[in-house]
């Protein structure tokens, strides 16, 4: 028997997008980013108030649009759709993570975070179109490329999980990243942020801000997340439209969202860990998926099994880092201080 026989290419899914669904997808997508830009054009800190506000609003849409897919386009493409959102969700969170990160190094003042936060996310949609794309075009050459997207998953598993057991931390050093380095040799940069501007006129000539250079070290991270996040996807559904709604809510919420967990995200020590965990159970859906198509006994992993396994890694990811951070907590309170003084020396003499 020919190998093409034995590994037939996949057959067209039944998807959802439909072209005129798609335009009107990317005309809300891009009415809402200008909305965020609008926001954010005049530089002000963010009150809990403001940033809880969005928050719930960008989490409201992706339950409204599973409420319309479930009558639309029935139960099963519906729970798909909610499982990538909560598997991008997560992911995005890791993705938050990096921009605290990177926000710190750079020393961006309070009232400009949310128009970095606003960059990275623009571009981290651009990023997971093209993959979106790639990953669409993989899938309808063959099966092959689900077997490819799990070992990228198994490969993003082992990384995360070594830098979450050796406490390395993911941004080392960020003037050392090639794309900083070559923006400061074409053109000079500005000791000071100049408000939200990207270049100033100095001296005669055109010159960077320190925000530029930040946008750009988003935007290559932001690169090193479309690696995880599409195929990850691409293990729960086979639409590339889904995969698109679900990158979209997913991220749409990330510059609110920073503000309401930035001091969450510290606590979470154990959030590396579930992701890992994650991405290497995806990782064994595709897998098998790809095993499934050519030896039809192996079993594959239903899409409500998917869910409640995120979901129960997630929760117990949660619990063990609040356990975690509770137990320093008491460790450090319970630890004796150099300065203080002794019982003895402070009772009172007769």
């Amino acid at each position: 028997m020919p190998l093409s026989a034995a590994v037939p290419p996949s057959p067209a899914p039944d998807v959802v997008g439909s072209p005129g669904l798609w335009l009107v997808s990317i005309a809300v997508l891009v009415a809402l980013l200008l909305a965020d830009f609008a926001v954010t054009h005049r530089p002000h800190e963010v009150s809990m108030r403001e940033a809880v506000g969005w928050s719930a609003f960008y989490l409201s849409l992706p339950v409204v649009f599973a409420a319309w897919l479930w009558s639309a386009a029935g139960s099963d493409r519906a729970l798909e759709f909610m499982t990538g959102f909560v598997v991008e969700k997560s992911l995005s969170v890791d993705n938050l993570f990096v921009f605290m990160l990177l926000l710190a190094v750079f020393a961006v003042p309070s009232d400009v975070q949310q128009r970095v936060l606003l960059f990275g996310i623009v571009g981290a949609l651009v990023l997971r179109g093209v993959f979106i794309a790639a990953g669409a075009a993989m899938l309808a050459a063959g099966t092959w490329a689900f077997l490819v997207f799990g070992l990228i998953l198994f490969a993003s598993a082992v990384k995360i999980l070594h830098e979450a057991l050796t406490g390395s931390v993911v941004v080392h050093e960020v003037s050392g990243m090639r794309s900083v380095r070559l923006l400061r040799r074409l053109m000079p940069v500005t000791d000071d942020y100049r408000g939200t501007r990207l270049t100033v006129r100095e001296h005669g000539r055109r010159a960077l801000t320190p925000l530029a250079v930040v946008v750009v070290a988003v935007f290559a991270t932001d690169m090193v997340f479309a690696v995880d996040s599409v195929p990850a996807v691409y293990g729960i559904t086979d639409d590339p439209y889904l995969v698109f709604a679900t990158n979209a809510f997913a991220l749409l919420g990330l510059r609110a969202l920073y503000f309401v967990l930035h001091t969450a995200l510290a606590k979470l020590v154990h959030l590396n860990h579930g992701l890992a965990v994650i991405l290497a159970f995806i990782g064994t859906k595709l897998v098998l998926h790809w095993a499934h198509g050519i030896w039809p006994g192996v079993p594959e992993i239903p899409t409500p099994v998917s869910l409640a396994v995120i979901i129960g890694v997630l929760g117990t990811v949660v619990l063990t880092s609040l356990r975690s951070r509770r137990r320093a907590e008491r460790h450090h309170r319970a630890k004796p201080s150099a300065h203080q003084p002794s019982a003895k020396a402070t009772t009172p003499q007769d």
